[in-house]
This record gives structure tokens, sequence and C-alpha cells, in this order.
């Protein structure tokens, strides 16, 4: 997936001011997870999704941003804004949320059925940031690497700092919360054909050309493979979307060489070296991570776990 470096006409730059933190510390779990593009792809088909279930964020986007005209573009800004959260400067990412929030601002309308919305409602700025953290923590624990139970809570407690700028009230501290959220909500989920026409979006292919469209396929699956039954069952997608074995292999093969692969250019790396470690540090092994951290004095709290990133299923 091409990596784009501005956000409404603001260049982004993970490289600099030298030294200026991120609002996420390098031995997170969010930079772990954030790096890899399987994780990014899968997972956030599988939040969009899950953020459709409801007709009035469903609406909101469908009426008022470009997903119609231009569904890759406006995925991939949102996918900028979900980067520059985590690897950024907090300079940069305070803009881009701000920016994310004023548009929001200007979002209201009414679903077909007649109910209003508007994008700042905190319920649904709730469920849009658990179904990120869901999606992507997810499918990179699925496709790309286990995630201990351990490091899957820390995940989960260090989205809220970010998600709070986004006004985000009651964020999920775990998966179990994330359920009884859905769970609240399950009465406003329905099918509807905006759900299948994105799916189509997704396996046309359009979002990377170069790559071969059956992996499209396999994405868009995986997606609908890790939606709870409750949300796949009330969108009825049915067995034309179920996850095959030669699906499987393909993502994790992916997966694992994108764990392996360091791009210098990249947010993760250009992040790393702006807060004085090398570029591959995300790629090291975590005793040697770990040992960079305290060497950059960098370490917080919560050490870098004993992941198991390098072991794939």
């Amino acid at each position: 997936m091409d990596e784009m470096t501005s956000y409404l006409g603001w260049k982004i730059d993970y490289g600099e001011p030298v030294g200026e933190p991120a609002f996420l510390d390098p031995g997170s779990v969010h930079w772990r997870i954030y790096k890899n593009p399987i994780a990014l792809g899968v997972g956030g088909v599988a939040a969009v999704l899950l953020e459709f279930a409801d007709p009035r964020i469903r609406s909101g986007v469908w009426d008022h941003s470009t997903y119609k005209a231009d569904p890759i573009g406006r995925s991939k800004r949102t996918g900028v804004a979900a980067m520059v959260g985590v690897y950024g400067p907090q300079s940069a990412a305070r803009r881009v949320i701000q920016g994310v929030g004023n548009m929001h601002a200007r979002v209201s309308g009414q679903t077909p059925g007649g109910e209003a919305y508007r994008a700042l409602d905190p319920e649904l700025l709730d469920w849009v940031s658990a179904t990120a953290g869901y999606g992507f923590l997810n499918a990179y624990d699925r496709f790309v690497a286990r995630v201990s139970e351990a490091d899957k809570a820390r995940f989960w407690r260090e989205a809220g700092p970010v998600a709070a700028l986004y006004g985000v009230r009651d964020a999920p501290r775990s998966t179990e919360d994330f359920m009884a959220m859905m769970r609240a909500l399950a009465d406003r989920f329905e099918p509807h054909p905006i759900v299948e026409e994105f799916l189509a979006i997704i396996q046309s292919g359009r979002a990377a050309p170069g790559t071969p469209k059956f992996l499209h396929r396999a994405l868009a699956r995986a997606a609908v493979s890790l939606l709870p039954p409750l949300v796949r069952g009330k969108l009825a997608l049915g067995r034309a979307y179920d996850l095959t074995l030669a699906d499987t292999l393909a993502l994790k093969l992916v997966g694992a060489l994108a764990e392996r692969r360091a791009d210098p250019n990249s947010a993760p790396c250009q992040a790393s070296v702006r807060l004085g470690l090398p570029s591959d540090f995300l790629y090291r092994s975590p005793a040697e991570q770990a040992r960079l951290l305290r060497r950059a004095k960098l370490t917080e709290a919560e050490p870098v776990m004993a992941h198991a990133g390098a072991v794939n299923r």
C-alpha cells in the first residue's frame, strides 16, 4: 500500500522534529502492530464493516465524505490519521486530529429510516474508535503473529490517550469491554447494499493495482472472518465470504514477509530515527529492542514484552 505523507494539505514528517515524542511509546504494542500492512489492511476493512453495521455511521460516511467518488483516497487518508496518532510527533498528531474533528463537526443528517445523527455524537465516536482497535489487534493476532493476553490488555490500555483527543469518552480497556459495547448497539445493526458495495470495492483491487487480485479477495474474506458472529449475522454476510485455507496461507505469508522488511522511508522507520533509535528498531528481537530503549532512555513503566512477533501461526 502506498504511504501518504500529507493530510488535508499538511505535510507530515515522521522524522522531524528530532526528539519530539509520539503519543505512544516505541516499546508499545501499537508500534509493533501498526508497522504491518496486512494487519492494517485486514483490520481496517473489518473496522469499516463494524462501523457500517450502524445506519448512523454508514449514512454519515456515505453521504458526507468522498467514499463513493474516491473510496481508495478516503481510506488512505483515514490510514494517515491512524499512523500519525501512533508514530507522528505529538504536534503533527494534534494538528491532524484537530482537522478530523473539524470535519466531523460539519457532519450531520438523517438515516434512510429517519433517525438523526451527528458525527460528534459520543456514542458514535466511541464505537468508531473501538472498531479500529479491535480490527488492527485481531488482524495482527490472526494473520501475522500471536499477541499474548498480556499484550492484548496493554494494547487496549495504550489507546486511551489518543482516543481522548478524538473526543472519545468511553474507550474499551479490554476485548470484553469492546464486546459489551457491541452488544449494547446490536439492536441497531442491519444489512445494507452499501456493505456489499464496499466489499466489492475492496475485492476489485483498485487500492493496489499491482497486487494480485486474489490477495484482495483474500483480504476482504479475512476481514469478514474477524467479525464477531453477531455482527456477521446482522450484516447477512454469507458463505460467499468464508475464508479459505489458501486465503489464510497467502495472507500469513505476506504478513510474515512484511514483519522482516524495514522500509527506511516508512513512518515506523522514520519515527524510530526521530527518537534516536535505529531505523529497523521494530524489526529486531524483543531483547534487542529492550536494550535499545534503555540506552535511549525511552523505556516506559511497561517494558517491551518477549512477544511472539517472530513466530507465525
